[in-house]
């Protein structure tokens, strides 16, 4: 089978990958107030600061990766980024009974994502992407 990483497939998964947290960093914001008392549930200090962070990696993270720029960099950081939101958010209220099913289905997507953040982190933003065009004029 020859390789792909050139073709559309590699700006495809991008855009599916991409799209889960740029939706999501815009509905924080469009939903802030009640965004913010969600976070409260989780104890962690400064709310409405961590919502805004969190919102911000979200959509700028989820945009570089989905125009391939610095796409290494990128699902390395929103790859970090799921870890303690996976676990404050899901894994910690699950644990306590709070949607069982509905919190251990959003780890395991969680954990889904994030084996396509590393294997862009890995591997790059492939063909059609800025990554590649600023590489081909260096070289």
């Amino acid at each position: 089978m020859a390789n792909s990483s050139g073709g559309i497939v590699p700006l495809l998964g991008r855009f599916l990958v991409s799209q889960i947290f740029i939706y999501a960093g815009v509905s924080k914001i469009m939903a802030f107030s009640m965004m913010t008392a969600y976070v409260k549930t989780a104890n962690l200090p400064l709310p409405s600061v961590s919502l805004g962070c969190a919102a911000a990696i979200e959509i700028l993270g989820g945009l570089a990766i989905l125009i391939g720029y610095h796409t290494k960099l990128a699902a390395w950081i929103v790859f970090l980024f799921l870890i303690p939101t996976t676990i404050l958010f899901h894994l910690v209220p699950a644990i306590h009974n709070v949607d069982r099913i509905g919190n251990f289905e959003n780890v395991e997507k969680n954990l889904a994502i994030m084996g396509g953040l590393l294997v862009l982190a890995a591997f790059g933003a492939g063909g059609f992407s800025i990554d590649s065009s600023r590489a081909s004029k260096t070289a």
